[in-house]
């Protein structure tokens, strides 16, 4: 039974059943990921198997290329302007909640000071794997507290690096602070420098090279090269595989290939996600569990709770208190890299075996009620803040054949000008509160929402509408817009306002019914005035002749 493609045959057997299972429930993939993993080493015994390590290793990468995929999405201009949310607000962030954290490690469980830095480090920490899927899965990336929680997240992934090697420096007796320090920045130093210089070049050029070979193979290989070839120069210089591959994912967001390269690598990228969550069922002991789940429930909330209450105050500080809420939901869990802090601290005899085999479970516990919680994180932010505008609060209308106008600026405010002196029923959709607030007072029916989320679909009756009409204004989000759309009801009849042929290049092969080019328009209408104002012109200088006659 030491087979790693019968290990993997099992384990892919029980997962598909699992999660059709779960889809039926709505309840996320990922815990059928994981209670497969559980499930293969505590009935099948693998947990010892060599080629379950393996197995280890490959769902690793799945963070890897998520964190790819993160720096594919932030361009160096981008993380310029992200700048205070990154390293301030990710900074206060875990050295704040450590704090609080280590406090109660210390003083109320009584562990040791070495032990409660390691705790307290660790448990500061956010899942990536889990919260990154879900906010780029929903849309929420684009959100306020999308980028907030993303931005902390990217410091707490950078953070990790400090903290094993705070963790080498406590197992090592003989070096110095200094010297861990010094051997840190020179590591730290060669592999951006290289990175930057000789490693952009090879970059764009290989995928030049690939894209000017129209293969499209060649293209995939050499994406996958870039990426496991900036992992494996990071962690032989020291630090985690995924800053390789964020570093990477960085450079590529430069170029003209970021598009292409994210959309050719998402399918690897989830089934290696799906692995990793699998590697975290394995570290799940039942019988350990069952005698020890009232500790492990207590501590696993009081430490949510901490980094909650932690994150609101600190997203509180510049932001409304919905996207400090949500924020505080979608960060308070312990985030994967604890397991790789919990197991080189156990390695390196700084903490009991026992010890790390608990916070490990609490690790795991709090992994899997994350994804419930990020699933639902509108309803349960509802509990601590009323909002009329947000997409769980808006009640059904009672409406049929009406239009629905998405963006309430001064497009959208003329064509509600226009359907009311026609006498058509319509409703208005905006993610700008002081839009949807100056249409109620004009009396029109409007609600404050994203016309991406299906509450909002189902809540304004598209599969009813005679039309949607979206008057917003980035690309980015006329293409989130319009995939939720047709998603949803695939039969809509969407039209949307269009600035350039570049946006309808874009759009095309959507499903999109109509586009109305902003500027075509108002060309075509100067003229039709011009001409119209021309015959009238004619009209009257042959009523003068008439009359002269």
């Amino acid at each position: 039974m030491d087979s790693i493609l019968l290990i993997i045959f099992i384990s892919l057997a029980i997962a598909s059943v699992l999660n059709i299972v779960l889809k039926k429930f709505s309840v996320s993939h990922i815990i059928g990921y994981i209670i497969t993993g559980t499930i293969i080493s505590n009935i099948f015994h693998f947990n010892d198997s060599e080629k379950l390590h393996s197995l280890d290793l490959i769902g690793e990468f799945g963070i890897v290329f998520l964190m790819f995929t993160i720096g594919l999405e932030l361009s160096f201009n981008k993380l310029k302007k992200m700048k205070e949310l990154v390293f301030f607000n990710g900074f206060v962030q875990v050295a704040g909640s450590a704090v609080f954290i280590f406090a109660i490690a210390h003083y109320l469980f009584v562990q040791t000071t070495t032990a409660s830095v390691i705790i307290a480090l660790a448990f500061s920490l956010s899942s990536t794997a889990i919260v990154l899927s879900y906010l780029k899965k929903s849309k929420d990336v684009v959100t306020p507290y999308g980028e907030k929680s993303v931005a902390i997240l990217i410091f707490q992934d950078l953070a990790v690096i400090p903290i094993l090697l705070l963790i080498s420096f406590l197992a090592n007796s003989e070096l110095s602070m200094g010297d861990v320090l010094l051997n840190t920045v020179l590591s730290a130093t060669l592999v951006i420098v290289f990175m930057f210089t000789l490693g952009k070049k090879l970059i764009e050029w290989l995928l030049h090279f690939s894209t000017n070979a129209k293969l499209e193979e060649l293209f995939l290989g050499s994406v996958l090269t870039i990426v496991i070839g900036a992992s494996l120069l990071a962690h032989e210089m020291g630090f985690t595989y995924s800053l390789g591959a964020f570093i990477a994912g960085m450079i590529i967001a430069e170029t003209n290939f970021h598009v292409k390269v994210e959309s050719d690598i998402a399918s690897y990228k989830d089934i290696l996600l799906g692995a990793f969550f699998f590697s975290i069922g394995t570290k799940i002991d039942i019988g350990y569990f069952y005698q020890e789940f009232f500790l492990v429930l207590a501590v696993l909330a009081l430490a949510m709770l901490i980094k909650a209450l932690f994150i609101f105050a600190l997203i509180r500080r510049k932001s409304n208190k919905s996207d400090a809420v949500k924020t505080a939901i979608a960060l308070c869990q312990i985030g994967e890299f604890s397991f790789a802090i919990f197991s080189l601290a156990i390695s390196e005899n700084i903490i009991s075996y026992e010890l790390g085999s608990f916070l490990i479970l609490v690790t795991v516990l709090s992994m899997i009620v994350t994804p419930f919680m990020v699933n639902n994180i509108y309803k349960l932010a509802s509990y601590f803040v009323v909002e009329f505008f947000e997409s769980d609060k808006i009640t059904p209308i009672d409406a049929h054949q009406h239009t629905i106008i998405c963006g309430f600026a001064i497009v959208g405010r003329i064509v509600a000008k226009e359907l009311t002196a026609n006498g058509r029923p319509f409703v208005i959709i905006s993610d700008n509160l002081q839009h949807v607030l100056l249409a109620r007072e004009r009396g029109y029916m409007a609600y404050f929402g994203h016309l991406d989320k299906r509450p909002v679909l189902e809540s304004l009756k598209v599969e009813q509408s005679a039309s949607v009409i979206l008057t917003v204004t980035t690309l980015l989000t006329k293409k989130i817009i319009c995939q939720a759309l047709l998603d949803y009801f695939p039969d809509a009849k969407v039209i949307v306002k269009i600035n350039s042929q570049d946006e309808k290049k874009a759009l095309d092969g959507m499903g999109i019914s109509a586009f109305v080019h902003a500027e075509h328009e108002t060309a075509r209408l100067l003229v039709k005035k011009s001409m119209a104002a021309r015959f009238e012109n004619n009209d009257h200088l042959s009523n003068l002749d008439s009359i002269s006659d």
